[in-house]
């Protein structure tokens, strides 16, 4: 999951850099989906572990 985060945020940054804003931001708000997701199931899974 982290890494498909990592991947649309080089992909928004590689967009920016070229000039397509659309893509960019569409990368990047899929990359930030992406990363909570993560943090929330990594919170989950941390939580379980505990008890």
């Amino acid at each position: 999951m982290l890494n498909y985060a990592v991947i649309f945020f080089i992909i928004a940054i590689i967009a920016a850099v070229l000039g397509f804003s659309g893509i960019a931001g569409a990368a990047s708000n899929i990359a930030w989906i992406l990363f909570v997701v993560f943090l929330v199931l990594a919170v989950i899974s941390l939580l379980r572990k505990k008890a």
